[in-house]
């Protein structure tokens, strides 16, 4: 059987977007398929196959646009770097920066229905806002109607303090029915609930590294993540943390006493506890580290899906009545 819905996985890491996807057509029982992704790191592509059986083209660079499947839905997470706070910043004059144009190429050719890209905070703010409109433009002028926003993990259900900027757009929309963007609901995980119980001895930090920490922050509530980096101290709170991508792993203090495991990282990410590493502690933390919060994701499907189902829905209509219009000729035709 045909699937309803074919989409994409650009820039995918180790699947942030594809877990999402998955997980929200399979709760509405929808049919769907990923029908290409890539993926240039070669740790991030074999996490991604062990995890969907798929093998993401490396290099999306080489890959012609024309000869990428058909899809209605693009995803994609485009390389933050050039814009985060961490990063150098220095937008599309880094090489990954350019890499948008990638998406834009894909969308020219393509069309698909809709798609959601996703990047750091400081993107929206990046050459005093100059990055974002050339963005918005290059979208619009592919005749996409599109809107941004930034949106905190913390308020879809993930214990931690991530905001990230995400972007969508619906291809020559005609039907009535508006994009809204999900609400906050406040279901929250508390911090201790992602917390393994079992932890090997080489996560925990040193005495020296430990006092130091435990006297910067004795006042600090329980359980909570203390980091401390160049982008500066990031606040505490009971049940809750802040983690940032690329997070320094030696920094990375829970209550103070060890560092968090590759699990926890994944979790606070969203990714279920099936999904398997098989790739080196250190990537694993890295992948982690730079994938998109999955619970966010699901969140912005479901008003896009909203929307997207009741435009496809309005293309089958209208397709359904050129085909009994031309019948109907066809008949008049024959019998004279």
């Amino acid at each position: 059987m045909k699937p309803k819905i074919r989409f994409i996985d650009l820039f995918a890491g180790i699947g942030g977007f594809r877990i999402a996807a998955d997980e929200f057509f399979r709760n509405h029982r929808i049919k769907a398929k990923c029908v290409f992704s890539c993926e240039i790191d070669s740790h991030c592509r074999t996490a991604y196959s062990s995890n969907f059986g798929d093998n993401p083209f490396p290099d999306i660079t080489k890959k012609d646009p024309k000869d990428i499947p058909e899809h209605e839905i693009l995803f994609a997470g485009f390389p933050c770097q050039p814009f985060s706070i961490i990063g150098n910043g220095k937008g599309f004059d880094d090489a990954r920066g350019t890499l948008f144009f990638e998406i834009a190429k894909i969308l020219k050719e393509q069309k698909p229905k809709a798609f959601i890209l996703e990047n750091v905070k400081r993107f929206v703010n990046h050459n005093n806002g100059q990055t974002l409109k050339r963005i918005l433009e290059t979208l619009r002028g592919l005749d996409y109607e599109v809107d941004y926003k930034v949106l905190n993990a913390l308020d879809f259900g993930l214990p931690q303090k991530r905001e990230r900027v995400f972007i969508v757009g619906f291809y020559k929309p005609r039907s009535p029915v508006l994009f809204t963007w999900p609400q906050k609901h406040y279901l929250f995980t508390p911090l201790s609930d992602i917390l393994e119980t079992n932890v090997h001895p080489k996560h925990f930090a040193s005495e020296k590294i430990l006092l130091k920490r435990k006297t910067m922050h004795k006042s600090k509530y329980k359980p909570a993540i203390w980091h401390e980096n160049k982008a500066g101290n990031i606040s505490s709170y009971p049940f809750s943390c802040a983690l940032r991508a690329g997070a320094s792993y030696n920094y990375l203090l829970v209550n103070g006493e060890r560092r968090l495991t590759p699990r926890e990282m994944l979790r606070l990410q969203g990714f279920p506890d099936s999904f398997k590493t098989v790739v080196p502690d250190s990537q694993v933390r890295k992948q982690a580290g730079n994938s998109v919060p999955v619970n966010v994701v699901k969140a912005v499907l479901e008003s896009v899906w909203h929307k997207l189902k009741n435009e496809l829905d309005l293309i089958k209509k209208n397709s359904s009545k050129e085909t009994h219009g031309r019948r109907k000729n066809t008949a008049i035709e024959n019998r004279f």
